[in-house]
């Protein structure tokens, strides 16, 4: 088998023990299992069918969108402020950075970059809390 295909399943077992892993799926179960959020994430998506179907109809009524888009704004509101969604946003974050700085040091690789000098790259955010890259 090629080398380069049994690098990147080497790099997908260590991947997978790394603590941002083992982060996300902790997040996601706990966000499975929180009762209130599942049932807040149910009404957003019976709120969102809602709005969906009186778009799609030929005689709209603009004031019955206002308020569904209203509530459907009110509910993503509330699963967003969700503990466990907030915990399982922050895993799924850290694991998305790290997956981007990875997928950008093979690609510039393959652009002839030497990867021992590529740093990960740093987003800012605006709220340097939790921040240990611009410093």
């Amino acid at each position: 088998m090629d080398i380069l295909m049994e690098m990147a399943k080497d790099m997908g077992e260590a991947l997978q023990q790394d603590d941002r892993y083992v982060a996300l799926q902790m997040a996601q179960s706990k966000a499975d299992e929180d009762q209130a959020l599942q049932e807040l994430i149910g009404e957003f998506n019976l709120k969102r069918m809602a709005l969906m179907t009186e778009e799609n109809k030929d005689d709209k009524d603009q004031k019955k969108l206002q308020e569904l888009d209203e509530q459907l704004r009110e509910t993503y509101a509330r699963v967003m402020a969700n503990e466990s969604m907030q915990a399982y946003n922050a895993a799924r974050q850290a694991m998305d950075t790290l997956l981007s700085n990875i997928n950008r040091i093979l690609a510039l690789s393959a652009q002839g970059e030497d990867p021992r000098t590529l740093e990960a790259e740093h987003s800012c955010g605006g709220n340097c809390g939790s921040c240990g890259g611009c410093h």
